[in-house]
C-alpha cells in the first residue's frame, strides 16, 4: 500500500527517483536541500517507494492536536528545539536497536537559508556506528534520490568537503533557500592566520 501511494505522490508532483537506495540496512541519512514544506511528502514517498521505513525529525509543534499520532505512526520523533539534550544519542540507541532502516535528518534544520547545518547527524551516525547516506530534491529538475553511502571519519573538514560536492549543483524544491553544507565546528577547527 505504501509503495502504491509513494508511486502515486510522486507521479502528481512530478518527481523520479534517481540514484541507488542505500545498502545498508540501517543508516542515518541526511535529507537536504530542505528548502519547503512539499520535503516531508516527497521525502517519506521516496522512502517509500524503496522499502525504506524512516524515522524523521520534526518540531514539537508538529505534533500537537489530531495530526500528533499521525505522524507518530508515519515514524515522526518530536523535537524540542529549546531542549534537544539527549536526541542524538536516543536516536543513535534507536538505530543500534534496528527499529528503523533509515533515521533522516534535515540538518538545514529551517526551510528559510541559513548560515550554518546542524551536526547532529554526524553524531548519530558515529554514535550509532551507521554509515550517512546523502539524499536530496531538486526541483529545477523535479529528481529527488540517493548518492553517496559513507561512514563518518574523524576529518570533519573531509566529510563535509564531500557532503558539499555532492550538494553543488542541487536547488531543492525552492532554489535560493538552501543553506550551503557548512558546520560551526569546521571554523572553529580551522588554523588561524598568522598574516
Amino acid at each position: 500500500m505504501r509503495r502504491l501511494i509513494a508511486r502515486c505522490v510522486l507521479g502528481v508532483a512530478r518527481y523520479r527517483i534517481v540514484g541507488a537506495p542505500p545498502n545498508a540496512p540501517v543508516c542515518v541519512m541526511v535529507a537536504a536541500p530542505h528548502t519547503s514544506n512539499w520535503d516531508f511528502v516527497l521525502m517519506l514517498a521516496m522512502a517509500w517507494r524503496n522499502d525504506i521505513s524512516p524515522l524523521w525529525l520534526g518540531k514539537k509543534e508538529m505534533f500537537w492536536g489530531p495530526f500528533g499520532p499521525i505522524f507518530g505512526r508515519l515514524g515522526g520523533i518530536a523535537v524540542d528545539r529549546e531542549n534537544p539534550a539527549g536526541l542524538a544519542s536516543s536516536l543513535a540507541q534507536r538505530a543500534r536497536a534496528g527499529h528503523a532502516s533509515a533515521i533522516v535528518i534535515p540538518p538545514e534544520g529551517t526551510r528559510s537559508r541559513g548560515e550554518y547545518w546542524k551536526s547532529g547527524f554526524r553524531r548519530i551516525a558515529t554514535d550509532a556506528g551507521v554509515p550517512i547516506v546523502l539524499t536530496f530534491l531538486d526541483g529545477p529538475t523535479r529528481t529527488g534520490g540517493f548518492g553517496p553511502e559513507f561512514d563518518p571519519s574523524d576529518d570533519v573538514t573531509a566529510d563535509m568537503d564531500r557532503i558539499r560536492a555532492f550538494y553543488a549543483d542541487k536547488q531543492g524544491v525552492v532554489p535560493g533557500r538552501f543553506t550551503p553544507p557548512l558546520l560551526r565546528e569546521e571554523l572553529a577547527d580551522a588554523p588561524e592566520s598568522t598574516g
